[in-house]
């Protein structure tokens, strides 16, 4: 998504690389997919669609 909309951003962070952020937002399992600084996420491989609808949840 990030790579077809300039208003997404999308990074990777190694989790046991920055241990203060894997405890920030609380990761148990990758990958992980937090949303605006945690207002959504996921845990686990999901569909795209899976994300999206997590964004649209969010946005209304």
């Amino acid at each position: 998504m990030a790579l077809a909309n300039p208003h997404i951003r999308g990074e990777m962070i190694e989790a046991m690389e920055f241990p203060e952020l894997s405890s920030q937002f609380n990761v148990m399992g990758v990958p992980k997919t937090v949303i605006n600084d945690g207002k959504a996420e996921q845990e686990g491989a999901v569909p795209e669609e899976v994300i999206l609808e997590k964004i649209m949840q969010i946005l209304q």
